[in-house]
């Protein structure tokens, strides 16, 4: 099954790359002291994280002292986000949006507990933010501003310089989670916005379990972990030589493939996209088509469920997804796609196809090949096929009873 397996659900792991592999095999066996002790031994791992610090900090346009490793995204946004409320004690106000990844919303949500506001901007049905509703939303209490770069389901990209030069308007902070964006967009921190940058290494061909945080020279920044001195004493903890590595050896690989990637990546998706539209009726692409990542597609078709749709799919070794791999356990709908307006006919069947420098042609074939005869079985066996309005009262009597 493994060695057959399509592949197309990269926004939510990636494969690790094999030179990534071979560069951090080495500090699983032969290096395997600890880069802050004071012998030789130890210190040719702190040579090793230097140099990954570089790597790293090359890939995102900073300064390698900019660079804190965590150990995942979720940890990255914990960390800015609190973080940033600490460097302002006086300020009681946090912005975000409605289709915000789980790591920043449930912060969110929990500070409301603890005596903040929060306002969480809507999109519209193409998923993108209204820039007016922001700038309405931004005052002198504005500790924070907190957005994704791009939507792990939809790819849709935000237009991040334009919100932070309206958050350095009100002396608010900018955060985002780039999760998403880091290798898939060239960036610049040198000439952006940004304050402070979410990325994570599972996301670009590196191991689960390692990911950084860029914080922009000059930000005050309060240590979410306390403990020993490591990352300048910013972020406490043993460092994960291995994982440090492993992420460094990515990002050069990173760049070394970025435009090229970038430009194949697009092509295919263009290419799988524009043929299930054709062929497959009552079906569309969820968000902007413009402003997107290059390698992400989210299709909905109409009348069908989406976990119907992965679970055909499966049979035939292609893995796709419905939305975050960070929600798939829950029964309800997408929180995204509920806040982009989607009808609940396409809502619930919408399939997430998201592609990476690995993903080939004979792939795509095959994808295009299976999923008419997918979705055509499927609505054969609904009883709302065309009947929008019995759709619609199964669905509200299904989330009833929920």
């Amino acid at each position: 099954m493994q060695s057959n397996c399509i592949y197309l659900d990269n926004n939510a792991t990636t494969k690790v790359d094999p030179e990534v592999v071979e560069a951090i095999l080495p500090y699983l066996t032969e290096y395997y002291g600890n880069p802050s002790s004071m012998h030789t031994f130890g210190g040719q791992l702190a040579k090793a994280v230097k140099t990954a610090r570089e790597q790293l900090a090359a890939l995102l346009g900073a300064d390698e002292s900019e660079i804190v490793y965590t150990s995942c995204g979720t940890e990255g946004d914990n960390a800015a986000i609190r973080a940033a409320l600490l460097a302002q004690p006086n300020k009681r106000h946090i912005i975000t949006t409605q289709v915000e990844h789980p790591a920043v919303l449930n912060v969110c949500k929990q500070l409301e507990t603890q005596g903040y506001s929060v306002t969480y901007l809507s999109v519209n049905g193409q998923g993108q933010l209204d820039l007016n509703e922001l700038e309405a939303s931004l005052t002198g209490n504005t500790a924070l501003v907190t957005t994704m770069y791009a939507n792990n389901e939809t790819g849709v990209v935000f237009p991040i310089e334009q919100i932070g030069l309206r958050a350095k308007e009100y002396g608010a902070l900018f955060h985002v989670d780039a999760v998403q964006a880091v290798g898939k967009i060239p960036l610049n921190m040198k000439n952006s916005t940004i304050d402070m940058l979410t990325l994570s290494g599972h996301k670009i061909h590196a191991p689960k379990g390692i990911g950084a945080l860029y914080i922009r020279r000059g930000v005050r920044f309060r240590p979410f972990l306390i403990g020993g001195h490591q990352e300048r004493g910013r972020r406490a903890g043993t460092e994960n030589v291995p994982g440090i590595v492993a992420l460094g050896k990515a990002a050069e690989l990173e760049m070394l493939h970025l435009e090229e990637a970038t430009k194949r990546e697009r092509r295919l998706r263009d290419r799988l996209e524009q043929t299930l539209l054709a062929q497959i009726p009552d079906c569309e692409v969820n968000g902007d088509t413009t402003q997107r990542l290059p390698n992400t597609t989210n299709i909905g078709f109409k009348y069908i469920e989406g976990e119907a749709i992965l679970l055909l799919l499966n049979k035939y070794g292609i893995c796709a997804s419905s939305g975050s791999a960070c929600t798939s356990g829950s029964l309800e709908p997408s929180h995204v796609l509920r806040a982009m307006g989607l009808p609940y006919t396409t809502l619930h069947g919408s399939i997430r196809f998201s592609l990476c420098r690995y993903t080939t042609e004979a792939e795509i074939d095959q994808v295009i090949a299976v999923m008419p005869e997918i979705v055509e079985r499927l609505r054969a066996l609904s009883p709302f096929k065309n009947d929008e309005a019995g759709w619609l009262q199964a669905q509200e009597q299904t989330l009833a009873h929920r």
